[in-house]
């Protein structure tokens, strides 16, 4: 596979990108902590957050999870071990892509992760007041301050998504090197349709969310028990009056025949679709194991198609 040049090239990349959405919310600060050691220990190094993580909490205004990442980067002393990526847009009071508002957000993240540069800096959503030529340029100038590294584009629709991949290839500007689209199991037609085109015609990585849908694809919500009171029920309970349990029932399948959890699966069919490093995020440390076994489960073209077939209807 290859890789964009912002990650690592003197050691294994392990394809598992750690979403930073949980941090401050349903994981506090030991729980991040056990979460990021354990990640990194387990071979991971790709770790996800965005300024605007997590303003969704009563008495949060966003920047928990990047100054909890921030922090424990701080105490470990390993930012160079670590490839963050983070996002703007989105954070209360920092809304929408104007290039002043994305410059000062920037170095906002850049002081609560306490480093001097980010490694793929995301455009969390589009912002149709602010022309796609402006948004490249103004990404571009950040490339080029050094503060940095990589640009990506998410929840952009396709005709913008692909403005800003012709305007700054055409103007020799940055082009981003990675999208991250809702891929999964359960989220299929848009990206295959729309997204993945784009992807291939630009050479982007892909960095898909949410990849377990919200916990869904774990197999741990299967009754109206097991939703009720859950951080992520009602989004879970989503996908279960869509007919999703048939697709978990598919997962725990094809894991029987392997020894591995759903979650693992689930992952590995998103690596065996070419997903670069599918986002997965955990409040626990112990819930980190099944996803770091994905990278090392092997599906056989008869595991694809059992798991295509269940989820065709998404």
């Amino acid at each position: 596979m290859h890789l964009p040049a912002f990650l690592p090239s003197d050691r294994p990349f392990l394809p598992i990108n750690l979403g930073g959405n949980p941090f401050g919310w349903t994981a506090d600060r030991d729980a991040t902590y056990a979460v990021l050691d354990r990640f990194l220990e387990g071979g991971g190094s790709f770790v996800d957050t965005a300024d605007a993580y997590s303003c969704w909490v009563d008495g949060h205004e966003g920047g928990e999870s990047e100054r909890l990442i921030g922090d424990w980067m701080r105490e470990r002393d390993n930012r160079d071990d670590v490839v963050v990526a983070t996002k703007v847009c989105r954070k209360p009071g920092r809304e929408g892509l104007a290039h002043d508002n994305v410059v000062a957000a920037l170095d906002e993240s850049l002081e609560r992760l306490g480093t001097d540069r980010i490694d793929l800096y995301y455009a969390h959503y589009d912002d149709e007041d602010v022309p796609v030529a402006e948004q490249v340029a103004t990404f571009s100038s950040l490339v080029a301050s050094g503060k940095v590294r990589a640009v990506g584009l998410s929840n952009f629709s396709p005709e913008r998504m692909r403005e800003w991949f012709g305007t700054a290839r055409e103007r020799g500007l940055a082009v981003p090197q990675a999208i991250q689209p809702r891929y999964t199991l359960v989220s299929r037609e848009v990206y295959e349709r729309d997204y993945a085109p784009i992807a291939a015609e630009f050479g982007a990585a892909v960095f898909s969310y949410p990849a377990l849908a919200s916990g869904f694809l774990t197999g741990k919500y299967r009754t109206e028990a097991d939703f009720e009171g859950a951080a992520r029920g009602s989004a879970a309970r989503r996908y279960a009056e869509a007919g999703g349990l048939a697709v978990v029932d598919a997962l725990v399948q094809v894991g029987e025949r392997h020894g591995a959890e759903p979650a693992t699966v689930a992952l590995a069919w998103l690596l065996a679709k070419g997903v670069t490093a599918p986002i997965a995020s955990v409040s626990r440390p112990e819930q980190l194991d099944a996803i770091l076994a994905a990278p090392a489960l092997r599906l056989s073209p008869q595991d694809v198609a059992e798991l295509d077939e269940a989820s065709a209807g998404f």
